[in-house]
């Protein structure tokens, strides 16, 4: 069968401050095309939509920028992989003829009434099957476990109305944004700004739990996995800081490049701020 394919629109307000289309977007374009495919689909895959549907993890691998253009983006979509209570889909992003993006969704069908997990009906496993590409994996960036002692850089959130999506949890594509936040909050303590830039190359995260709208923040917590010649790793967990719940884990690579996008080894003193913060998984 062949791939799906939508043209996503993007809009003036996806920039970031380095004139390119936020990498956090990148996951609302995913979102867009996903939620297409269901509904260009068989009644069953609308209702299955309706009734719900749970994102449990995404991997997202940065191959360019991408500038703003009125041109759509070509999105393609299939399904690479299928089980009785979870399903993935597979994603190339196109500009133009330029590959900028790949990435791989995991989900789960979920009962809104019930509140719980449930299997696949049959009527949904087949329609799912008949777009079924099995795909070479993204090589999964391995979760970081950190104890107490780890330094961490704690930053506090609060999830605004607008975050929520139609099941009324907080939108899947949101807990990006908040890791961003948090992302950018450490590498300031530790940077200072010149001609380089860090450029995303690579973000996989995991949701261990739904989040609800509250008016008390909530935290992420980052820590430095990994320090390279000219690129670092970050972990994040974004939790409840007075129940200890963690409602995902986040890893982002991110390279260190001059303005013309070239890597550039990192600054002596910022790497040495980074090593105060490295742990060890399982530490």
């Amino acid at each position: 069968m062949s791939r799906h394919t939508y043209l996503c629109p993007m809009r003036w307000g996806d920039m970031d401050a380095q004139g390119h289309v936020n990498n956090a977007i990148y996951l609302d374009y995913l979102q867009e095309a996903r939620v297409d495919f269901l509904l260009c689909g068989p009644p069953v895959m609308a209702q299955l939509l309706r009734t719900g549907v749970l994102v449990v993890s995404h991997q997202v691998e940065y191959l360019r920028p991408i500038e703003f253009s009125e041109r759509p983006l070509r999105i393609e979509l299939w399904v690479d992989s299928v089980r009785v209570g979870r399903f993935s889909i597979a994603y190339d992003l196109w500009d133009g003829d330029t590959l900028v993006a790949r990435a791989r969704t995991g989900a789960v069908p979920f009962d809104l009434t019930s509140q719980s997990l449930r299997r696949l009906r049959p009527e949904e496993r087949d329609h799912l099957a008949a777009s079924l590409e099995p795909t070479e994996e993204l090589r999964p960036l391995p979760r970081l476990r950190w104890s107490a002692a780890a330094v961490e850089q704690v930053f506090e959130f609060q999830v605004r109305w607008s975050d929520l999506d139609s099941y009324n949890h907080v939108n899947n594509v949101k807990y990006f944004d908040f890791v961003q936040e948090a992302r950018i909050n450490l590498l300031a303590s530790v940077w200072r700004p010149g001609d380089e830039v860090w450029l995303l190359v690579r973000q996989d995260l995991e949701y261990l739990k739904p989040m609800d709208f509250r008016q008390q923040p909530y935290e992420v917590r980052t820590v430095v996995a990994d320090i390279g010649t000219s690129s670092i790793t970050l972990a994040a967990e974004i939790t409840d800081p007075d129940r200890g719940q963690v409602y995902a884990a986040a890893r982002s690579v991110l390279v260190c490049a001059d303005r013309a996008g070239r890597p550039t080894p990192l600054d002596p003193a910022a790497r040495h701020s980074l090593a105060q913060r490295l742990v060890i998984s399982g530490d």
